[in-house]
């Protein structure tokens, strides 16, 4: 039996080397694929740290009030706008109009009696006159001796009277002023603490909270309304402490508003210098400028220069992404050969690579369609 397989066997080798199979052609037969070639280099890159915050207004009202009293009216809605001075609450002001009506009563009755005080001011004034008069007389009379002393006592008496009379009525002239000035200042303080009935806007701006409605009992502190000042808005940014050292006021920085698919130049106007425990960050103010539909609690990003750093970049026509796979062609012997790299920043010539390639390699660029690992490839210029 063993006789009989080996040569079955070595025909049926014989038979399978003879086939109809076409030989694979050697790697040299294939034609070489022109391709062009740029170098994998080392720049210098701004360093950039990205700082991400939050749109807030740069002036903000909580607006609330001074007195305990039932709301009545309440003018405005959350979104509406409100110029400066616009009556925006108003609450009920019976007992504080009662004040000033009662304030007003009494200087309509210090002034009713002024023109009174006034006659009694004249008629002093005359009977003193007489009295001085009179007495002048006397006196003339008294020193050729033609009138006895207890007549010239009783002229110095009048006159005296009617000094001190003359005295009693001004006096009670001067307490009307007095009366009146103080009955005056009633009525200011009266008129002011009404006027707390009346809540207004303080600037111009946009209602962004409304807590209060006809009804409701307002209390001295509790939040009615929230206003913003509309076209004055920054970015409070959260920055790491350890980059501290970087961040300067007056600062030029990139912000990008992501709603608004925009990106500005803002300026640092305020470094809190609190640091938080738990974050171990700070806060920035960043002055955004006048945006149109720019709106409190809006995302946005910052970047702050932190110097310049060297990185390793490639051409972007030399990367092939597929998926989430990053690579390149990197040429070795004539032959392409995949690289699988890790791409950082994008520029626009040029884009980071953080792993993956060395400074002096030849890469593809662009690569032509069709190129597959382990092609033979021709350079041209």
């Amino acid at each position: 039996m063993r006789f009989i397989f080996v040569p079955i066997l070595a025909s049926a080798a014989m038979l399978s080397g003879c086939g109809g199979s076409e030989p694979r052609p050697k790697a040299a037969d294939v034609p070489a694929i022109p391709v062009q070639t740029a170098t994998v280099s080392i720049q210098e890159w701004p360093d950039v740290y990205e700082a991400t915050g939050t749109v807030r207004a740069r002036t903000t009202a909580v607006l609330s009030s001074k007195l305990m009293a039932y709301v009545r009216q309440v003018a405005v809605q959350v979104g509406d706008r409100v110029r400066e001075g616009q009556l925006l609450v108003t609450l009920d002001s019976q007992d504080l109009d009662t004040n000033v009506r009662r304030a007003e009563a009494a200087d309509a009755e210090v002034v009713s009696a002024i023109p009174e005080a006034d006659n009694g001011v004249a008629g002093a004034k005359a009977n003193l006159d007489l009295a001085q008069s009179t007495f002048k007389r006397m006196e003339e009379l008294a020193a050729k001796k033609s009138i006895s002393n207890q007549e010239f006592d009783e002229s110095s008496a009048r006159l005296k009277s009617a000094q001190a009379a003359y005295e009693m009525a001004r006096s009670k002239r001067a307490q009307l002023d007095s009366k009146r000035a103080e009955v005056q200042q009633e009525i200011r303080a009266a008129s002011i603490v009404r006027d707390y009935a009346r809540i207004s806007a303080p600037f111009s701006g946009v209602v962004t909270a409304k807590s209060v409605e006809p009804g409701n009992l307002a209390a001295p502190g509790a939040p009615l309304l929230t206003i913003e000042r509309e076209g004055a808005y920054r970015l409070e940014a959260s920055v790491d402490e350890s980059r501290l050292p970087f961040v300067k006021t007056g600062q030029t920085v990139d912000v990008a508003l992501e709603s608004l698919d925009r990106r500005l130049s803002a300026h640092v106007s305020e470094i809190v210098p609190a640091v938080d425990a738990a974050s171990r960050a700070y806060i920035v103010k960043i002055d955004l400028p006048v945006v149109p539909n720019l709106r409190s609690g809006m995302f946005g990003r910052a970047w702050f220069s932190m110097g310049a750093r060297k990185v390793v970049t490639i051409p972007p026509q030399a990367m092939v992404e597929r998926g989430q796979l990053q690579s390149v062609f990197a040429i070795e012997d004539g032959f392409a050969r995949t690289r699988l790299v890790t791409a950082g920043e994008r520029g626009q010539a040029a884009i980071e690579v953080l792993s993956g390639l060395s400074e002096g390699e030849k890469l593809v660029s662009p690569v032509p369609s069709g190129l597959a690992d382990g092609a033979r490839v021709e350079v041209r210029q």
